[in-house]
């Protein structure tokens, strides 16, 4: 079943998806179909009963392996017609978009004063950067950290996106201010004559590429730092809701001074890297403040008769 599993990932990502813990989770699979003796086709009941094989009882978990192995057992169903493909949603939906956390002003001061207070060495101006430049540019963390100095013009202002989630690079320009940003923690950076061992652009105290690992956790202890509290609907703020903070101030812009959205949001999409828009429209249904201007705009809308 491994050699299965490994041409079915090579064959997607041919084509240019990632597959990223999806694709963990087939090669799983696979491993443990073998060690259990199985041959033949796959089946349902093999599917199912690996997915639900988990140390946890998550049935959100257990339907995220479902579904990674229901996408190799339609592959593998066009050249074994034996194979069981089983009905989608089975174990039940896989995911569900919990509400963004977005930052006030007020917050992201605070983040970055709290990030400024950090030790030893270089490590403030490290984070102090990086998170400036994940709030005035809405990129990915894992974007941010695949950096290397050759992406980052200066001169220009302007990054290069190589690793971005769904395999396609872009440009992304940046603002002046946060250009002058980047220079200034590029000079300190050079001052303080780290010995690099890397060319990512973001580097440790040790000159080695900072890790995903890394930013979260430092990012706990100064939420922790700043006592904000988990909340019933979105939970904890996370590095990540920076980039929805990102998104929903750019609509929340564009709804206030009458812009024209489905014209923008292409836009923002593209800039965001996100392969569908539908993730971009996603915005406009999770976040209360988005929620109101557009009801508010229905209205106004219906109360015309239907004239714009």
């Amino acid at each position: 079943m491994l050699a299965y599993a490994q041409e079915y990932l090579a064959f997607r990502r041919a084509l240019g998806f990632t597959l990223g813990t999806l694709g963990q989770e087939v090669l799983l699979f696979a491993r443990w179909a073998d060690r259990t003796g199985h041959t033949g086709p796959l089946t349902t009941e093999l599917i199912v009963r690996w997915a639900q094989q988990t140390p946890r009882r998550s049935p959100a978990y257990w339907a995220w392996r479902f579904h990674a192995v229901r996408l190799f057992a339609r592959h593998r169903a066009l050249s074994d017609p034996q194979t069981e493909v089983p009905p989608a949603g089975l174990l039940g939906p896989t995911f569900r978009r919990g509400r963004p956390h977005i930052y006030s002003s007020a917050e992201i001061t605070a983040l970055l004063a709290a990030a400024r207070t950090l030790r030893p060495g270089l490590r403030p101006h490290t984070y102090v950067a990086l998170f400036g430049l994940l709030i005035a540019t809405g990129l990915r963390v894992g974007e941010v950290l695949a950096l290397c100095q050759a992406d980052v013009d200066l001169e220009e202002g302007l990054l290069t996106i190589r690793k971005a989630k769904a395999g396609q690079s872009r440009l992304v320009p940046l603002h002046p201010s946060t250009t002058e940003a980047l220079r200034r923690y590029v000079k300190v950076r050079d001052r303080l004559h780290i010995r690099r061992r890397t060319e990512a652009f973001f580097v440790t105290v040790r000159g080695t590429a900072l890790t995903y690992q890394w930013v979260t956790k430092t990012f706990r202890v100064l939420r922790r730092q700043l006592g904000w509290a988990t909340t019933p609907r979105a939970g904890a703020p996370r590095v990540h809701d920076l980039r929805h903070t990102f998104a929903v101030r750019a609509l929340l812009h564009w709804y206030e001074t009458g812009a024209d959205i489905d014209a923008h949001i292409a836009t923002l999409a593209t800039y965001l890297g996100h392969v569908n828009v539908t993730d971009t429209y996603w915005y406009l249904s999770a976040v209360p403040e988005l929620l109101a201007i557009g009801a508010s705009r229905f209205e106004t809308f219906a109360e015309s008769g239907g004239r714009s």
